[in-house]
């Protein structure tokens, strides 16, 4: 009797084996998946354009409201996007590389405009009061709350880093040396001489 019984159990471990492989063979032949699908040159969502695209997670949620930042009499940096659309996407590099040299004196504030409550009317402290329907759109104002850059499309960093030059009293471009980073081996042959 337990030699049938060994024999059944036998038989019944080598069919589940066998339907294990065929139901794993089935599945891998008959269910596709999509691979991802990001892009930098397409209107599809991936993410957050500021992680996905520009590296630099740090830039949302901003730090303060235009509201906060322009009652401290700071320079604010207000720039619209939408995260599904190629040009933001591709922007967003240049967003980062503003907050790079401009993250400390300046109030950064990356707006994705679908965020942006819908009314009728809005307050000059409320980032739909300079929505002009368009992304990518710069906004840059100075310690007094003026506006003086309000651009749509993707501003060069040259234009930007003019304008903060002006607002924040800095030499212009053309007589200051080219800030360079150096690379990681520079800063260790430094510390060991």
């Amino acid at each position: 009797m337990n030699a049938v019984k060994s024999q059944i159990l036998h038989c019944f471990a080598q069919w589940q084996r066998i339907i294990s492989v065929l139901l794993l063979l089935f599945c891998l032949l008959f269910t596709t998946t999509q691979p991802a699908s990001a892009g930098i040159k397409d209107d599809r969502f991936d993410g957050n354009i500021f992680v996905v695209y520009a590296g630099n997670g740090s830039l949302v949620p901003p730090r303060a409201t235009l509201k906060k930042a322009l009652s401290e009499h700071k320079p604010v940096f207000l720039a619209f996007y939408v995260d599904d659309s190629s040009d933001c996407k591709q922007y967003a590099l240049i967003i980062s590389q503003v907050q790079a040299f401009y993250g400390s004196p300046v109030e950064i504030i990356p707006m994705n405009v679908d965020t942006i409550p819908p009314k009728t009317k809005y307050e000059p402290t409320e980032p739909g009061y300079y929505y002009s329907g368009g992304v990518p759109q710069v906004v840059l104002f100075n310690q007094d709350g003026k506006v003086v850059l309000n651009k749509k499309g993707q501003v060069p960093f040259e234009e930007i880093d003019d304008k903060f030059r002006e607002v924040l009293d800095l030499v212009p471009r053309s007589e200051s040396v080219e800030l360079k980073r150096r690379s990681f081996n520079e800063f260790n042959s430094e510390l060991t001489q």
